[in-house]
């Protein structure tokens, strides 16, 4: 028995230091089902040729601003510079910080976005978008039932962009390469390399 043990903590301390490993596959597993579902999402909120990289679709405002677009007849035009500017930003993150994880580049601030951005998204779905009269849409924990949208769902996706948060984006990523570039150009002239 104590062999069987010693051999258990032996190859859990090895997991210990296998640091690289959970946020590389974090990142990994971002890309893979995350990456693109958050880029067709900005797709449809962006407008027409060139210019619609600076003017939304109706389809942004709404998917934004439900309840408000209802209110002024599904007309964006009676919208002002603050919509324009919430539509815009939320449009932009949705690719700006699903390809700075990817990358890994800033990972740890992309991450924290994402959270926030997440959050927001779902408030949105609830609220604005009635999914709070849809109690399957919420979703429960501790019901034996996975497939909340919001609580299940969303909850694992913050789990795992709080884990980037948390461990950063490990080795293979641009951060690690800034990194040890800041670490070799502080390094005063008298000290090797």
């Amino acid at each position: 028995m104590t062999a069987l043990l010693n051999r258990y903590f032996r190859i859990a301390d090895g997991l210990d230091r296998a640091d690289w490993l959970l946020p590389t596959f974090a990142r990994f597993l971002f890309a893979a089902s995350l990456l693109g579902y958050f880029w067709a999402s900005a797709k449809t909120k962006l407008g027409d040729g060139f210019v619609g990289l600076f003017s939304p679709s109706t389809g942004a405002y709404a998917q934004i601003f439900p309840k408000a677009f209802e209110a002024v007849g599904y007309d964006s035009s009676k919208f002002g510079i603050f919509h324009w500017l919430v539509v815009m930003a939320g449009t932009y993150a949705e690719f700006i910080l699903p390809a700075l994880i990817v990358l890994g580049l800033f990972t740890r601030l992309a991450s924290l976005g994402m959270i926030g951005f997440v959050a927001v998204q779902s408030l949105t779905d609830l609220y604005g978008h009635g999914g709070i009269q849809h109690i399957e849409t919420l979703g429960a924990w501790f019901d034996r039932l996975p497939d909340g949208v919001i609580l299940d769902q969303r909850g694992f996706w913050v789990l795992l962009l709080l884990t980037l948060v948390i461990k950063g984006a490990g080795p293979l990523s641009l951060d690690r390469i800034l990194t040890l570039r800041n670490v070799l150009s502080a390094r005063p002239a008298s000290q090797p390399q």
